[in-house]
């Protein structure tokens, strides 16, 4: 018997020994994305480059000081996204690409994770920062998405900043939309978004992504950005995403809720889901990528493109922003 007992012990023992060691996650993530596709560093100007990874570091660095403080994790993704809103460089707010109308039509969503409220607007014209109008939504309004002009009128009774149109226009994205329209294709003209994920020190979690749609795009036209379940998701049972790509395919796959579902049936880390996911949107002839933090603490950066405006902050004091695929 006493043989036996002390086999059983050397068994668990290497059992013990051979099992990873669990990393206990941070105090707070945040994670964010400014958009994904073809980012070739041949095309990349070294001014250009150093402009997004300036710009990604803003807007960790709001968001962190929101979870640092011991802040909200909802509060935090809108802190974050704001920042990309206001960066022309990115394709949100200010520095959107134009409808074929030469317009910029902005559509945002906000949802938290600790009881799946969530907020959308689409079609908006005048509301400087959208976040804020998809949050008002989510706060105010006991419903979940408004889209059209009667976005840009209740946000200003809300009173929320209000710009003119012209606002949002500049000389880059001008001359994206003449190329578009004369046929002539550039990789990185054709789509962009950008979003946050948060986990606060309370463990919740919350998600917002904000864009300006497709390059050229007809007047009306409605990507994943607002949808809850395509664009944007946040539970804290089982993950916060925000995604990036060709809006028609993450639609159709339900992409934001079909990784969260998979987090939490599956057992899936943020990486599995994120790539079985993305897998299935390519499978449909969609490409684009994904920001995932699992209530685990498990995260995901991923894309099938060569490239996702990236990055990701913590409580250990980590910090870094990324843009090609390969980084």
């Amino acid at each position: 018997m006493r043989a036996l007992i002390l086999g059983l012990v050397s068994v668990l023992a290497s059992a013990c020994t051979s099992m990873e060691t669990p990393v206990a996650k941070p105090e707070w993530t945040l994670l964010i994305h400014g958009g994904a596709g073809v980012m070739r560093r041949a095309e990349m100007t070294p001014e250009l480059d150093a402009a997004y990874r300036a710009g990604l570091n803003e807007a960790l660095e709001a968001g962190a000081k929101v979870l640092a403080s011991g802040g909200k994790a909802v509060d935090a993704v809108q802190a974050a996204v704001i920042v990309l809103e206001d960066n022309p460089n990115f394709n949100a707010g200010k520095g959107a690409v134009l409808t074929r109308e030469g317009v910029a039509e902005l559509d945002a969503s906000i949802m938290d994770g600790r009881d799946r409220r969530a907020g959308a607007v689409a079609q908006v014209r005048t509301v400087k920062n959208p976040v804020r109008a998809a949050r008002y939504v989510m706060d105010k309004t006991g419903r979940v998405m408004f889209a059209g002009p009667d976005v840009d009128d209740m946000a200003k009774d809300a009173g929320l900043e209000i710009v003119p149109p012209e606002y949002f226009i500049t000389p880059r994205r001008q001359e994206a939309l003449r190329r578009a329209l004369a046929g002539t294709f550039v990789p990185m003209d054709r789509y962009g978004t950008v979003g946050a994920v948060a986990m606060d020190r309370d463990g919740n979690l919350a998600a917002a992504t904000s864009t300006g749609g497709l390059n050229a795009k007809p007047p009306g036209r409605v990507g994943d950005a607002p949808i809850i379940g395509a664009g944007t998701y946040a539970d804290n049972a089982s993950c916060a995403v925000s995604a990036t790509g060709d809006g028609e395919y993450f639609i159709r796959a339900s992409v934001a809720r079909m990784i969260c579902a998979r987090v939490a049936l599956q057992d899936m880390s943020a990486e599995q889901a994120a790539q079985a996911t993305l897998d299935e949107v390519k499978a449909l002839g969609g490409t684009g990528g994904v920001i995932v933090l699992s209530h685990d603490g498990s995260v995901a950066l991923s894309m099938n493109t060569e490239g996702m405006f990236r990055g990701r902050a913590d409580a250990s004091g980590a910090r870094d922003v990324s843009i090609y695929a390969d980084e």
